[in-house]
């Protein structure tokens, strides 16, 4: 057997150092029709994970998601529906497990804050500008602006 120079082998043990990162793939799981896979998929793209809290569950590579997809397929296999399956994980964990929760009263506040906070900048932005236009319109320019003759000499101070 022939043995790889050792600028190769290094080059090859560094390649394999840089992609094992990425080499974590989830080991997909398939449902017994088209429609359970379909219905399975927008689940667990739909669900947060609770360790990563980031991801979804289809891209979470830790145990914990792992668990939790295994649970919502042993849920459709069993002929639960989607909102039951939504429902158990917000029963369990809240609504933050939803990437999209519903508008109700514990969630107003996810809907509402971004435009107050935009109508709130918004605001506080004109009250600045207006402020600075009224300070622009009564400050006298003409002392700020020397003229010809008021050039001050070397040896005088104004």
């Amino acid at each position: 057997m022939r043995r790889l120079p050792p600028v190769r082998t290094a080059l090859l043990t560094a390649l394999a150092l840089l992609v094992a990162p990425f080499a974590h793939a989830i080991a997909p799981t398939r449902m017994p029709t088209p429609a359970l896979q379909a219905r399975y998929e927008r689940l667990i793209h739909g669900f947060r994970c609770m360790q990563c809290q980031d991801e979804s569950l289809a891209n979470s590579p830790v145990s914990l998601a792992a668990d939790m997809r295994r649970q919502i397929r042993q849920m459709l296999l069993a002929g639960k529906s989607d909102r039951q399956i939504r429902h158990f994980f917000v029963s369990r964990y809240g609504y933050f497990i939803l990437f999209k929760p519903p508008f109700v009263l514990k969630t107003a506040w996810l809907w509402l804050a971004p435009g107050v906070l935009l109508i709130t900048g918004a605001v506080s932005a004109g009250w600045v500008i207006r402020r600075r236009a009224a300070l622009a319109a009564t400050d006298d320019n003409d002392e700020d602006v020397p003229g010809e003759d008021d050039v001050a000499s070397p040896g005088k101070h104004n």
